[in-house]
């Protein structure tokens, strides 16, 4: 049973008020977070309650949520370009095939089968000629789009591709003519991708950090499908494409040759007078020809705006350009304007304006093709970080509980050729968890927890007292995919789960997940001191100091269990204690740090831990008294006092601890410091109320601290005002009356004053106050002391009306004062006197005069 959290913790709302007000400080802004006002933090604490905390978005949201929804923008997508040429060509080629059935049926019924042994000899060997000419483009046509979508299915070869012939920088004569003459065809240039082959094994170089070993693998490249086991390459589906591109060229050019021969010369042969069966053949003829030419025309016009727009307006570049997709997206592109024309081709011509690169990402990325998911996964992570694309992005995959399935289950994906897929699903997992319906849908898919736990692999080398083994350690290389890339994701994607306190229950149920958190908090004495240690060699640790801080401040049931489980982990404080040792050039851990045992110390039994872990309250006051720091950091110091006035509240054990460090001196010097007093105070009133009997002697020189403490109740207001009332009350008690007499004296007040000021305080207050929860309390508290053997504060309280304003707190009690802490709205720590009860004793003071 733990006194802390005595209370009993109904909601889970409202929580989390530090977790989510100061995980995101920057070390510019920390002189913001003190008000120089009576040195009271502007930041939410845990000593007052805090409204609606669990709502408020953190910076990774607020850049994508900038404008409201109906103010945002709209954003043509560059796609409907390719979508739009698609539609076109399909107009054409189906115009042509119209013509070209048209025609072959005229030939075959009108001509062949009407005039076939009246016609001209060679009138019927054009026609066949033609005909057979026709019957080849259009086989070539069919199977060429087969043999070109096929060349899609891969990325082998494709660095900076188009569908247009790109010169070559080989010196190759033939390279370069076979460049030229490919319209569709990818080239290479000087940063190729890696071509992915069908062998044994392979060494990437650029592993040696990580593995530094031959890997096996199995890959095959489905585009390139040999049809014969000699000359392979003749068979190629890009070969074998552009042969029936160009052999569709030379059939369309001879059929317009033909045709228009025919046309020109007309030399259909005579009719005489007595032949009525040849009397239509000219007419028909003509009809044949002009079809066969105007079919042909069309195929070369569609043919002509192809070349126009891929080659000479690079229209695929352009597209690409515009979808930001880089180098690498151009294999997006192409494949995406395949699937659209092909679309467009086989059902109705309007078929592929209906697409979009989103949803075709999404149904790659469901595809057993491992290039089919690359170029998908590529996709819609460009898209998912892109400020222009992300809402809708975000929206759709959002709503697709198939795709995110998919998206969690890549995250457990270990094969390195699947690496890249793995960091894309990984990075569009993190955008998506931004936002709440997004995370509780994530959170919701089975196994999501230990799919996000597999990207938190830990490689610590036990031989890292080498520098450049340490420095190799810690690199982060977004290219090659490291291990801490996938660290950092993880990270942060339980950072924006964590927001929602239910989730936070599930990570701190996931097996070994909690573990692993704080293993990443492990920072050494070498990497906190480094003068030049980078911004990524730190934001690992930041980000699990952040993940731990908002598990460790859920409200609730289950941030009972999440603090009682952080604290049960014998590394946790200790890492912690490192931090906060060794890290005077890193104040935003040390603020982590300082927030993560905040948290924790309102278990009792982690209470206990915090302080039984050796020089954790040492180095805590180093902090808090250390003038040295600079006054930009100075928001560390005051995390550490309010860290250790909640390790002290309610706590014998943490208060005899701290009364042998021998500190009475400094906490009365803190109490004139406006930066330290309203912490300075919380300790001062805490190991005066719950060190014992033990330490009366010892507590005996906080005395001291009376005229001080006298001093900023008559003259301070709110917060500082509250906390020297609290710590009024309970160190005056060690007073005698001579020791009280010197103390007014000293201050030049007399008690009649103070009393006063008491009641000014309860006519000011007439109801509770968020932000002074136990003002009142304090006033009554300090009240009843200075009545207690003494008539004449008595009469001096009756003749102020004192009474009337204790009837007035009787009539306005809230549950809000009876806590001495808070989690958000829920609160924490029941003080062992009711607020009631303790106004019956006052008014029971007051009326024992009269009586």
């Amino acid at each position: 049973m733990d006194h802390k959290g005595s209370s009993s913790i109904e909601s889970e709302g409202g929580g989390g008020a530090a977790a989510a007000g100061s995980v995101h400080i920057q070390i510019s802004k920390l002189k913001s977070k003190f008000s120089d006002d009576g040195g009271e933090t502007t930041s939410p604490t845990i000593f007052e309650p805090q409204n609606g905390s669990i709502g408020t978005k953190t910076s990774s949201t607020a850049a994508a949520n900038e404008l409201p929804p109906t103010t945002r923008p709209s954003i043509r997508a560059p796609e409907k370009k390719l979508t739009l040429f698609a539609l076109r060509l399909a107009v054409l080629e189906k115009t042509a095939s119209g013509l070209g059935t048209l025609g072959f049926i005229w030939a075959t019924v009108v001509l062949l089968g009407g005039f076939a042994i009246t016609l001209d000899k060679t009138d019927f060997w054009y026609i066949t000629v033609i005909l057979l000419i026709e019957g080849t483009r259009i086989f070539s046509r069919s199977r060429e789009l087969e043999w070109q979508h096929q060349a899609t299915w891969t990325i082998t070869d494709v660095g900076i591709s188009s569908f247009r012939a790109i010169k070559s920088s080989s010196n190759s004569f033939i390279r370069t003519i076979k460049s030229a003459c490919s319209p569709v065809l990818p080239s290479r240039t000087g940063t190729q991708l890696q071509r992915r082959e069908l062998s044994g094994e392979k060494t990437r170089p650029d592993r040696k950090i990580w593995t530094g070993q031959k890997l096996p693998t199995r890959t095959w490249t489905s585009s390139e499908v040999p049809l014969l086991p000699y000359a392979k390459w003749v068979f190629l589906s890009k070969n074998v494409s552009r042969v029936l591109y160009w052999l569709q060229i030379a059939s369309a050019v001879a059929c317009v040759t033909l045709s228009t021969m025919k046309l020109v010369h007309r030399n259909y042969g005579e009719v005489e007078k007595d032949q009525s069966d040849k009397r239509n053949r000219k007419a028909a003829l003509i009809i044949f020809y002009s079809l066969a030419l105007s079919e042909a025309l069309l195929f070369l016009l569609e043919k002509a705006y192809w070349e126009y727009k891929v080659s000479f307006t690079r229209l695929l570049d352009s597209v690409n350009k515009d979808c930001e997709l880089g180098d690498s997206g151009l294999v997006s592109i192409r494949r995406f304007f395949y699937d659209a024309y092909s679309r467009c081709i086989n059902g109705s011509i309007f078929d592929g304006l209906k697409m979009d690169m989103v949803s075709f990402a999404m149904e790659l990325l469901a595809s057993s093709s491992p290039d089919e998911q690359l170029i998908g996964a590529r996709i819609l992570r460009k898209f998912s970080v892109n400020p222009r694309f992300s809402e809708d992005t975000l929206q759709k995959i959002g709503i697709s509980l198939p795709v995110m399935e998919r998206l969690v289950e890549m995250l457990n994906w270990k094969d390195i050729d699947e690496e890249e897929i793995r960091y894309s699903a990984a990075e569009i997992i993190s955008k998506l968890s931004g936002r709440k319906q997004n995370s509780l849908r994530i959170a919701g898919i089975a196994g999501s927890m230990e799919s996000i736990s597999s990207l938190l692999h830990v490689s610590r080398s036990h031989s890292c007292a080498c520098d450049e083994i340490s420095e190799k350690r810690i690199i982060v290389d977004t290219e090659n995919y490291g291990s801490w890339s996938f660290n950092h994701l993880g990270l942060q994607i339980l950072k924006k789960l964590a927001r929602d306190h239910d989730i936070c229950g599930k990570i701190g149920n996931t097996k070994g997940l909690l573990p692993k958190i704080v293993d990443f908090t492990l920072a050494e004495e070498r990497l906190l001191k480094h003068p030049t240690v980078t911004p990524s060699q730190i934001v690992t640790v930041k980000r699990s100091l952040q993940v731990l801080k908002m598990l460790a401040s859920t409200a609730g049931t289950a941030g009972k269990q999440l603090r009682k489980e952080i604290s049960e982990i014998v590394f946790t404080i200790s890492y912690i204690r490192d931090i906060l040792r060794h890290g005077g050039n890193q104040p935003e851990l040390q603020i982590l740090g300082i927030e993560i045992l905040t948290s924790l110390a309102i278990e009792e039994d982690a209470t206990e831990r915090i302080g039984g872990t050796g020089g954790v309250l040492r180095v805590l006051f180093d902090i808090f008294f250390n003038d040295e720091i600079p006054e930009s950091y100075c928001h560390v110091r005051s995390c550490a006092g309010e860290a250790i006035a909640m390790l002290a509240l309610e706590s014998k054990n943490t208060c005899q601890r701290i009364l042998k460090l021998r500190i009475n001196e400094d906490l009365v010097r803190a109490l004139e410091n406006p930066l330290l007093r309203v912490n300075a105070a919380r300790i001062l009133r805490n190991l005066c109320a719950y060190s014992g009997s033990d330490g009366f002697q010892k507590l005996k020189g906080l005395t001291a601290a009376a005229p001080i403490i006298l001093e900023a109740i008559m003259k301070e207001e709110n917060k500082l005002q509250e906390v020297m009332l609290g710590a009024g009350a309970c160190i005056f008690k060690f007073m005698n009356s001579q020791d009280s007499r010197i103390m007014y004296e000293r201050c030049g007040i007399r008690e009649f004053d103070l009393a006063h000021r008491i009641f000014m305080v309860l006519k000011k207050y007439r109801h509770p106050s968020i932000k002074v929860p136990s003002i009142r309390r304090c006033a009554i508290e300090m009240a009843i002391w200075m009545m207690r053997d003494n008539n004449t504060n008595i009469r001096s309280f009756e003749s102020l009306g004192i009474m009337e304003e204790l009837d007035s707190v009787m009539e306005t009690t809230s549950e809000l004062e009876n806590f001495n802490i808070f989690s958000g709205t829920v609160g924490l720590c029941r003080y062992k006197m009711a607020m009631d009860s303790l106004v019956g004793i006052a008014i029971q003071l007051l009326e024992e005069v009269k009586n």
